[in-house]
């Protein structure tokens, strides 16, 4: 379902988009793009300043809505909290918010820490997400009713009519859903009704949020369109606004870019003109509000950590002076949290694009005549070629910043300064070195968050941010061969150009910085330097496990780690152990940490740092009910993966009528003459050459699991007993491994088990009652069978909606696996079951790690390396 609706979400905003593309195609490819740009490039100070200013105001009008339910919900926070919360939420969900889901997750992560329940901002996002659309109906009506002008362009595309209505439709029809139950059990979940000075206050606020945004994009246009009079403008921005909003794009990006070029070019404006003012408007009103929002939030995730930071203050500030303190003041300010570094990387990856940009763009003609006076021409031209390779690598090193790696911190935060520096000497471009400087300074700032030394980085990624540096680098030589053809026919009949970028230098430049960005992706992902090892464990740390084992209790899982392909994390100066493997960007436990149980809660917080150092989360697989509230003290929730069967030996017998089956399978094996044996380690060569023909007809071809199952290897068999049924002629047609729990011989369990395929029925039957028996016989006191998966999974009305399906998957799932029918198996032998549970932390995404669990254990069991230290 999940997949689905991201796959409609990302569907029906590009039907939109390409049907508005059709309808306006002709308008579109006559837009002369250099001469867009040009007209760009030499806009007034003061006028661009102006556009600034009104745009931030458009943008602050919408932080009326936070305000209002902030009275309403009574949320204990400030008005410039609100505001702030506002201004973060309302810029990213304008850029980067699918159907307003990047605002609602912002608003829900700020507000939750303010200590606001979680059903609470539930209710206000979701009565916020039912609001803002109603000022729009308003200006809607007005079109309908001929207040603004909206008829050239319905009659010029007649299936914008239709669109208009349904949002004008919007307003009575939620006006009347207000009143319903419906409305008040699901949107406002149950919460205190809004009465009616909150709704009308609320459609005024969106009334004003879409006229505030209407008149920016006016004023915008005015600058460049003479005589564009405000009820044009508002009648082709309400009917672009509706058309964006129905696409889901952020933004309206696509629907409302063409329909308002339509509109614009009906009215006789030249199509260079009006992609200027679109271009410009979405830079002012979305781009430039959402990077003051990057900054406002890495500064809010610096106040979450501040008041940890001050108790730490101590005697050494006394002692320091004024400049050892500013450059110790990122040691004195813990930034960044998560989002902050995630903001931070966006600020890159934009400083990166803008360096880029303005290289394809040639410079303002002053400046570029003061530039040759001061500067010779090939240092500019190195400038300009340095100032595309540094913005390349900034795009790529953004993903190392997004996941706060140590080094791309240094690398960056180098090409960041450069870049600043180049970019003012290949044409005095100062706006783009302050902006890259301020980015370099809040890096700067927050350098102590940058401690990874490395982190999971794949063919995917590398394959993503290859394609990512091609779009950007074909967008650069478009945007360079449009640009400087039209700044030609600026220029005076006697200008010298020997500055000038030609169309050659600039294909040279855009290469190169192509191959370096690349040369970098490939590096990341070939050498990988310091990623955490996933060998598994070498000779050594077996024998190391071994010695520890002699001191501490295993679990029905510690035999497993003799295999080899689990790599230990030895915690708490080596009193516990934590055995896992890494599958993507998971580090997954297997079982229960293994020590000193007073030591497990600091050991799992210690493994926890520990991969957080490798932006790696853990998980712990197949966990047991004793030590869930150790997880839950450390953030862990819980999936239950089923029940393991463990048969009670001291109570354990064939006597009976419920055994009568049993009874009988075994004494008509015995009477055939079946004999069931148990040879003890080292196994001859005569017996594992058997059992390795045994082991490769039961797989017929297929590959072997591993992780949490055995698998058939002679040196991890040559570790434990191994139970072995043997036919009237002396063919052994059967076999199970044995593995110890490692408890002073309480408990044992079955470990490989396989069998030929021509066997007679009842042999596992035998096989298995002739086990518990001799174990019986041996003083072990439990058997366990093993696990029956999804077994006891998502069967209480309550239960969570992955046990549910889990719990459907278990039921009819029977094509793929038996998982039924494997528990009425184990069922025969009375055994106690017992959960055993996946807990993950709450920021992943229990479907895809159930999937990526999958992948781990179908992946080809590979041993350590003896050599590897």
């Amino acid at each position: 379902m999940n997949k689905i609706r991201k796959l409609l979400q990302f569907i029906i905003p590009a039907a939109v988009i390409a049907f508005v593309y059709w309808e306006g195609r002709g308008e579109f490819r006559r837009i002369d793009w250099g001469g867009t740009f040009h007209i760009l490039r030499h806009m007034k100070s003061t006028t661009l300043l102006l556009m600034i200013g009104l745009s931030l105001l458009s943008v602050a009008s919408i932080s009326l809505y936070d305000f209002i339910l902030r009275r309403h919900f009574r949320f204990p926070i400030n008005a410039g909290d609100t505001f702030r919360f506002a201004w973060i939420a309302n810029s990213t969900n304008s850029v980067i918010g699918f159907a307003g889901i990047a605002g609602a997750a912002l608003r829900t992560y700020l507000y939750r820490n303010r200590d606001i329940p979680l059903p609470t901002i539930t209710a206000s996002i979701a009565y916020l997400s039912t609001i803002t659309i109603t000022g729009l109906s308003l200006l809607a009506w007005s079109g309908i009713f001929g207040v603004i002008p909206m008829d050239s362009i319905l009659n010029a595309h007649p299936w914008t009519l239709y669109a208009v209505w349904a949002i004008a439709l919007y307003l009575p029809g939620y006006l009347v859903l207000q009143g319903s139950p419906f409305y008040t059990k699901w949107l406002n979940r149950n919460q205190t009704r809004m009465n009616g000075a909150t709704i009308a206050a609320s459609v005024a606020a969106s009334l004003l949020e879409w006229l505030c945004a209407a008149i920016t994009f006016w004023f915008i246009g005015t600058c460049f369109l003479p005589d564009l009079s405000l009820a044009a403008a508002l009648g082709i921005f309400t009917v672009s606004a509706i058309t964006g909003l129905i696409s889901m794009a952020p933004g309206g990006i696509g629907g409302f870019d063409l329909t308002a070029m339509i509109g614009l070019q009906l009215l006789g404006y030249p199509p260079d003109r009006t992609a200027a003012v679109l271009v410009l408007y979405r830079l002012l009103y979305y781009l430039v509000p959402w990077m003051i929002g990057l900054i406002m939030a890495i500064f809010e995730f610096l106040a979450v950590r501040r008041s940890a930071t001050e108790r730490n203050v101590g005697p050494l500030d006394q002692v320091l002076n004024g400049w050892q303190r500013i450059w110790y003041l990122p040691n004195q300010i813990e930034v960044i949290g998560e989002v902050g570094a995630w903001s931070l990387g966006k600020l890159v990856f934009a400083s990166g694009a803008v360096l880029l940009f303005s290289a394809a763009t040639p410079g303002l003609l002053s400046r570029l005549r003061f530039a040759d006076e001061l500067l010779s021409a090939p240092l500019m031209r190195l400038s300009h070629l340095m100032s595309v390779i540094i913005a390349l690598m900034l795009i790529v090193l953004s993903w190392g910043i997004s996941h706060r790696l140590r080094r791309a911190y240094k690398w960056t935060l180098s090409l960041l300064c450069a870049g600043a520096l180049f970019t003012f000497a290949k044409a005095f471009d100062y706006e783009e070195a302050i902006f890259l400087l301020i980015v370099a300074l809040l890096l700067w700032m927050s350098k102590n968050r940058f401690y990874r030394v490395s982190a999971p980085f794949n063919r995917n990624n590398a394959a993503i941010w290859g394609l990512i540096t091609l779009i950007l680098a074909y967008a650069y030589s478009l945007v360079a061969s449009r640009t400087h053809p039209a700044f030609f026919k600026h220029l005076p009949p006697n200008a010298r150009i020997s500055w000038l970028i030609n169309p050659t230098q600039q294909l040279v430049a855009i290469l190169t910085g192509l191959v370096i960005a690349w040369l970098l992706i490939s590096l990341g992902l070939i050498l990988r330097s310091n990623r955490l090892s996933n060998n598994g464990a070498t000779d050594a740390e077996r024998q190391q496990l071994r010695m520890f084992l002699e001191q501490e209790h295993g679990n029905f899982l510690t035999h497993m780690l003799f295999s080899g392909d689990k790599s230990f994390f030895w915690a708490c100066e080596g009193q516990v152990l934590i055995p896992y493997a890494v599958i993507r960007n998971k580090f997954v436990v297997l079982g229960d940490p293994i020590g000193k149980l007073e030591k497990l809660g600091e050991a799992i917080g210690e493994c926890q740092r520990y991969a957080d150092l490798y932006d790696l989360l853990v998980v712990f697989y197949q966990v047991t009910p004793q030590y869930l509230p150790i997880y839950h003290d450390n953030g862990y929730r819980f999936f239950k993966l089923g029940e393991e069967a463990l048969v009670p030996l001291a109570s354990y017998t064939l006597n009976g009528k419920r055994n009568a089956g049993m009874r009988n399978a075994k004494n008509r094996f015995d009477r055939e003459g079946y004999e069931f044996k148990v040879s003890a380690q080292p196994h001859d060569d005569r017996l594992m050459e058997t059992l390795r023909h045994i082991s490769r007809m039961w797989l017929k071809g297929k590959k072997e699991k591993g992780f949490s199952l055995g698998w058939f290897d002679e040196d991890y068999l040559q570790t434990s007993p191994i139970a072995h049924l043997v036919d009237p002629e002396g063919k052994v047609i059967a076999f199970a491994s044995l593995a110890p729990g490692y408890d002073n011989g309480a408990t044992l369990s079955i470990d490989l088990m396989r069998h030929l395929p021509d066997t007679p029925n009842g042999t596992m039957d035998f096989l298995f009652t002739s086990l518990l028996e001799w174990a019986q016989a041996q003083g072990y006191s439990t058997f366990n069978l093993g696990m029956a998966p999804l077994s006891n999974v998502g069967q209480a009305q309550a239960a969570i909606r992955e046990e549910k399906l889990a719990n459907m998957v278990f039921r009819h799932g029977g094509y793929w696996y038996g998982f039924e029918g494997l528990r009425k198996f184990k069922e025969k032998f009375t055994p106690a079951w017992e959960p055993r549970y996946l807990a993950y932390p709450r920021q992943v995404s229990l479907p895809v790690l159930l999937m990526e669990l999958i992948r781990l254990i179908a992946r080809r069991p590979r041993q350590g390396d003896p050599n590897h230290k």
